[in-house]
């Protein structure tokens, strides 16, 4: 246990350069509650958080890339875009630039699923990747977030943007509550092969 939390901080797992991204991501969030809440600009707000969802895969990339993968990086950037997703979506159902009925089913979904991997987890779950379709799910809801913000902003192509956001996000919300279902059998699954594996060590 005391060898595992020390490769998570080493500095050879924190001193990366995806985790230098991914930091400066984090960095972009007060940025982006600053414009929605003190400037009260949804069109500077639908930018950034479009942005930040475009660039979801980036750091990612770079430490497949250059071979800079840590144990900290593994945490770090999965927690930082659940962060990113949800504190931004409360912001925006909150302040009304997104329908607040949309807002929480996919805050309900995403909160349900992270709390029961966190749980599952601490009861000796081995972690698994992300199915396909979950990938899906949360790439159609990173853009059809900004749209709806950007439906909501008092430009010409609000319109537009209301179509695209909606006819993005009714397909999204209903893959992300398909995989969320799905993902009850695999975590049953990794906990039992988690717990099999600790007995026999």
């Amino acid at each position: 246990m005391v060898s595992r939390v020390s490769d998570l901080f080493s500095r050879r797992s924190l001193l990366t350069v995806p985790n230098a991204i991914t930091l400066v991501r984090l960095g972009c969030l007060p940025v982006f509650l600053w414009v929605l809440f003190g400037r009260d600009s949804r069109l500077a707000a639908g930018i950034i958080i479009g942005c930040l969802g475009a660039t979801d895969w980036v750091d990612g990339w770079v430490a497949r890339r250059f071979n800079q993968t840590s144990p900290f990086g593994a945490v770090f950037d999965p927690t930082v875009d659940r962060v990113l997703f949800i504190v931004g979506l409360s912001a925006l159902g909150i302040d009304g630039a997104v329908n607040l009925a949309v807002a929480i089913l996919i805050l309900a979904r995403e909160v349900g699923v992270g709390l029961m991997m966190v749980v599952a987890t601490a009861f000796g779950m081995e972690r698994f990747a992300v199915t396909y379709l979950g990938k899906w799910a949360t790439f159609v809801l990173m853009f059809a977030v900004p749209a709806l913000t950007l439906s909501n902003s008092g430009i010409a192509l609000e319109p537009l943007f209301g179509l695209v956001g909606w006819v993005l996000v009714v397909p999204g919300l209903v893959l992300s509550y398909v995989t969320a279902v799905q993902y009850v059998p695999k975590v049953r699954e990794h906990l039992r092969a988690g717990r099999q594996r600790r007995t026999t060590v």
